[in-house]
């Protein structure tokens, strides 16, 4: 059997990024499997290497598209033919992705919108190797105001001080807040800890007239919600982040 010469497979991978371009051009990615889909991206990135191959190697390594994407450039770069370029744009996609989300929550009812709000959590938090604490502050509408990251490490009854949550609210003049924060395990299942931290939080909001609508766990695939599970018990209605 004579293989394909160097020349032959680079015009061959040309032919193929072209395709893949054509076919977006002409439609939509709902058509693509997400390998394609990681082709058509590296297609801009890594000009003159077989794509195919590149990115069945990154689902290989990382073992799912979406994982691609949640990883470092770092580890991205031990993929080999994974240049800088290629690991600064799948991260720029990810980042890109976020603003976007973020956007979308303005000016919205997020009590009224869940599905919103966990779109741009699961992105942002579901994929961290670091546990990050947030603050979604709203106004009296349910409108965001500002998300602020107040912990980022191991968290524990000690590091989120209820002081610093409510004086973030005082800065953006917010009415209620959602609290947020991810277990890198994966594993949204609430500690002893996560419990005892979300009734300080709410005893402290709650004597300041700052309703806490919730408080968040994301895991990689699931969440867990305080409201949802009877934590939390101030605000004048029963509202909830995490709907169906």
């Amino acid at each position: 059997m004579i293989k394909p010469s160097t020349a032959e497979k680079t015009e061959a991978d040309k032919e193929r990024k072209k395709r893949l371009k054509e076919r977006f051009k002409a439609g939509s990615l709902d058509s693509f499997h997400n390998l394609e889909i990681l082709e058509l991206l590296l297609a801009y990135a890594v000009p003159g290497k077989d794509i195919k191959a590149l990115a069945a190697a990154l689902i290989q390594r990382f073992k799912s598209f979406r994982a691609v994407f949640d990883a470092s450039q770092e580890d991205l770069r031990t993929v080999p033919g994974m240049g800088e370029s290629a690991a600064l744009l799948i991260r720029l996609v990810k980042d890109m992705a976020g603003v976007y989300l973020r956007e979308r929550l303005s000016g919205k009812d997020l009590i009224r919108n869940p599905k919103d709000v966990l779109d741009y959590l699961n992105l942002t938090l579901s994929g961290e190797r670091v546990e990050k604490f947030l603050a979604i502050y709203l106004n009296s509408r349910n409108e965001l105001l500002a998300i602020e990251t107040l912990h980022e490490g191991t968290i524990n009854q000690t590091v989120v001080y209820p002081r610093k949550a409510i004086e973030k609210a005082f800065k953006h003049n917010a009415k209620a807040v959602i609290f947020v924060h991810n277990h890198p395990s994966g594993d949204s299942t609430p500690s002893g800890v996560d419990r005892q931290l979300t009734k300080t939080l709410d005893r402290a909001a709650l004597a300041v007239d700052i309703i806490v609508h919730d408080h968040i766990i994301i895991g990689k695939s699931n969440h867990f919600s305080a409201r949802e599970n009877g934590w939390i018990i101030g605000g004048p209605t029963p509202l909830h982040i995490v709907g169906n």
